[in-house]
């Protein structure tokens, strides 16, 4: 079940060692939570309705959700619960999606498995329309990361 090409390397592989290569939009600062099992890093691009959007991905490159080891997994939920209540606490947005794709049908792109976590507000009209993608500079995610990493680093006031 893979569709990544021969030679393939995961962009997200150049966010996980720090990286930047000229062809990766993620940057070291976009990342706000590390770990030996994961990287979570505020997303390059935004969803019309929801700015501060993250990608949580695993450290090692598994293709999707059919490959990715079952405890890694978990890892990943169970920090994207994490991530949920940071959005709920330093965004206070009223709710929190989590979408995932698998495979070129399942409008997976990047082949390396990643969660995406979004944070939603009453009435912000996301499914009104395609929800459209927004690529943003660093300097506009920058100000997300920062709050993120001082949640996660406990000293968030």
């Amino acid at each position: 079940m893979t569709h990544a090409p021969p030679g393939y390397r995961s962009p997200f592989l150049d966010v996980v060692e720090g990286l930047e290569t000229p062809g990766t939009l993620s940057k070291e600062r976009d990342v706000f939570y590390r770990d030996a099992q994961l990287t979570a890093f505020i997303a390059a691009a935004r969803y019309q309705k929801a700015g501060g959007n993250a990608l949580v991905v695993p450290n090692v490159a598994y293709e999707n959700l059919y490959a990715i080891p079952d405890d890694l997994l978990c890892a990943l939920h169970v920090f994207s619960k994490r991530l949920a209540v940071a959005f709920k606490t330093v965004y206070r947005c009223d709710g929190v999606m989590l979408r995932q794709h698998n495979e070129p049908a399942g409008s997976q792109d990047v082949w390396h498995y990643h969660l995406h976590v979004i944070p939603r507000f009453e009435n912000d009209g996301f499914y009104a329309t395609l929800p459209q993608k927004i690529l943003t500079t660093p300097a506009e995610r920058e100000p997300y990361a920062r709050l993120l990493r001082t949640y996660f680093e406990g000293t968030f006031p």
